[in-house]
């Protein structure tokens, strides 16, 4: 499983969640720079976790857009609390069932 991680400056701890629930490989982008809500999503993406303290409005409008047009789901979280473990975890389950239920979170709709 390939995550795109968007936002945050250091996602140590979620990339040992995503490593712990079998993901493969995790891109980051950090979301500092305004050329990073230009960029298309990598190929062959099976979920992106867009980590809403870090990410600029338009940008997250800007992956939220790619993410339906491709139909890859997707999750908004505020940070990396025990409630957004549980939410990514969950959101893990389901796409490996091919059943994800869990819509995106954290208001971002």
């Amino acid at each position: 499983m390939s995550v795109l991680v968007i936002g945050g400056d250091k996602i140590t701890r979620l990339q040992s969640l995503l490593l712990s629930l079998g993901a493969t490989k995790t891109h980051h982008w950090d979301s500092r720079r305004n050329s990073t809500s230009h960029k298309q999503l990598p190929q062959e993406t099976d979920m992106i976790i867009m980590m809403t303290d870090f990410l600029k409005h338009n940008s997250m409008d800007h992956f939220k857009r790619q993410a339906k047009k491709c139909d890859i789901p997707f999750i908004c979280v505020k940070g990396m609390s025990g409630c957004s473990e549980c939410q990514i975890t969950q959101m893990v389950e389901g796409i490996r069932l091919n059943k994800c239920s869990v819509p995106c979170q954290g208001g971002c709709k």
